[in-house]
């Protein structure tokens, strides 16, 4: 009795300090760029997913981009160059798996591992996702932090996660 007691406690605490994973979301957000000499960028716009691995960025200020990725697939659209870039990822971008190998650092703070990156995620008071920071591949610290989030409240659909292209772009 004690053991089942104990187990039932054992897995209760860690569903309690699990964050809540997403089969959707859309949140605007703000990123924060600084490079190793503190210059600091910032950028302000909207992002929508979709499990396990679509991700749209709308980014509004100070750039007009869409950014559109699916598995091994980026579409970038910059409004402001009036050009379309297809890329080719070279490792699959899972956002899912990223919070699932995601392990409890301090109360609401959580690191994971993903293909040799870092991740620090903060969750809010619901366990649901609050910002994201990490080094990029040019020493670059990203910080991205959600705001207004809706977790599984609208359907997103497939076609709402492709970038929009305007016929008279250049495609490079």
């Amino acid at each position: 009795m004690k053991l089942l007691l104990l187990s039932l406690l054992l897995t209760m605490t860690l569903l309690a300090q699990s964050m809540v994973l997403p089969k959707n979301f859309t949140a605007n957000f703000t990123q924060i760029v600084t490079n190793p000499q503190k210059k600091v960028i910032k950028y302000d716009g909207k992002i929508q997913f979709l499990a396990p691995s679509r991700l749209k960025w709308i980014y509004k200020n100070p750039t007009q981009k869409e950014v559109c990725i699916d598995h091994h697939q980026m579409v970038l659209v910059d409004h402001d160059l009036e050009q379309v870039s297809y890329l080719v990822i070279d490792k699959e971008f899972n956002f899912i798996q990223i919070l699932k190998d995601a392990k409890l650092h301090h109360e609401k703070v959580y690191v994971s591992k993903y293909k040799e990156q870092s991740y620090t995620i903060k969750v809010d008071s619901k366990k649901q996702i609050e910002s994201i920071a990490y080094f990029d591949n040019l020493d670059n610290k990203v910080q991205i932090v959600f705001k207004q989030v809706k977790y599984d409240k609208s359907s997103l659909r497939i076609q709402s996660m492709q970038c929009k292209i305007p016929k008279e772009f250049d495609i490079l």
